[in-house]
């Protein structure tokens, strides 16, 4: 479930007024952002750190954090962009404090029973591909496909300028479609038109 369908949701002033009732005091205001928040920052840490029990712990923390710094919020980005910047440095520390290389991974909805063959496939592939990219092109991957957030709001979650989000945005893309017709077109056309 995408960022734009949940903030559509609950409403962008609803969750304004969650905040501020949070910075009040307010422990309820702050179970009912949870709630709305809870799956898609699971999925984004999913793929971050490509471990449910690493989601998991992922997601306490990053709440924890968020409750205890949301008086430093202000409303001149989303909510949910302020959210998503916490979760990618607590993700990046994470990654960086265990020394290993990760590996993204493709989109999966939670309610889907097998995946089918011919998808196996396509995401071994799409594993593949992903495996070329830097861990900022698979963070600004995941925010714009995935998730997806407008160029101005990866920005500020990454503190750039739009325009060179949306550069290394068409780089990356660039990158996957060589390294496809490297591979003589045996990867599914699907999975880099996706993207």
């Amino acid at each position: 479930m995408d960022r734009h369908y949940r903030e559509n949701e609950a409403g962008a002033e609803e969750i304004e007024q969650l905040v501020e009732r949070i910075k009040l005091g307010d422990k309820q205001a702050f179970t009912s952002l949870i709630r709305i928040f809870e799956k898609p920052m699971y999925i984004y840490c999913y793929h971050m750190l490509k471990s449910r029990e690493e989601a998991e712990d992922a997601l306490q923390e990053i709440f924890i954090r968020v409750y205890q710094q949301i008086h430093k919020y202000r409303p001149n980005m989303t909510f949910s962009a302020w959210l998503y910047k916490i979760a990618y440095h607590y993700s990046l520390n994470q990654l960086r404090s265990k020394k290993r290389w990760f590996r993204f991974i493709d989109r999966y909805k939670y309610d889907q029973p097998e995946t089918p063959m011919e998808q196996i496939d396509s995401q071994t592939t799409l594993k593949e591909l992903l495996d070329l990219l830097t861990t900022e092109e698979r963070h600004i991957l995941v925010l714009r496909a995935l998730h997806r957030y407008d160029f101005n709001e990866i920005g500020e979650m990454l503190n750039m300028k739009p325009a060179t989000v949306r550069k290394k945005y068409e780089r990356l893309r660039k990158k996957l479609q060589a390294k496809e017709a490297k591979e003589g077109g045996t990867v599914n056309a699907s999975v880099t038109k996706s993207i």
